[in-house]
């Protein structure tokens, strides 16, 4: 186990990262478009070691084709072992384009929680992983 010197953080490997990527059903993806940045909560799956997910024409189809680099990012926390977690994945994201590529998507077990109709897949290569473990504090703020 490998620990971040300045805050004592566990260092997770890239095995701890897609363990915990295949674990979560929705994630947060960061694009940015036309000088602004913004966050998507989105369903998601890990196929082949990347980030595949559903959308409708939009913001992120948008956001994408201006600027393939994206960030995506899973958080969570165990109450029983008081430890919480982060994973990013910063890489490049492409919409599926060619037809082998889309039947293949369209028979991953991805269900995105919105009735919506989501035609489009896209999927996020990392170019680089990352994560880390920590034990919570107790909430020390004065009660009353």
């Amino acid at each position: 186990m490998a620990t971040d010197p300045r805050n004592g953080m566990e260092i997770l490997d890239d095995d701890a990262c897609w363990e915990l990527l295949e674990s979560q059903p929705v994630g947060r993806l960061a694009v940015a478009i036309a000088g602004e940045v913004d966050i998507f909560p989105l369903n998601y799956l890990v196929n082949d070691r990347t980030i595949v997910f559903k959308t409708a024409q939009g913001s992120k189809l948008a956001a994408i084709a201006a600027n393939a680099r994206v960030s995506f990012e899973i958080d969570g926390y165990s109450p029983e072992s008081g430890d919480a977690w982060s994973v990013v994945v910063k890489g490049l994201a492409h919409e599926l384009q060619r037809t082998a590529q889309i039947y293949a998507a369209q028979d991953l077990p991805l269900f995105p929680w919105n009735a919506s109709p989501k035609d489009f897949f896209v999927r996020v290569t990392p170019r680089t992983l990352t994560g880390r473990r920590f034990s919570v504090v107790d909430d020390q703020r004065p009660q009353g």
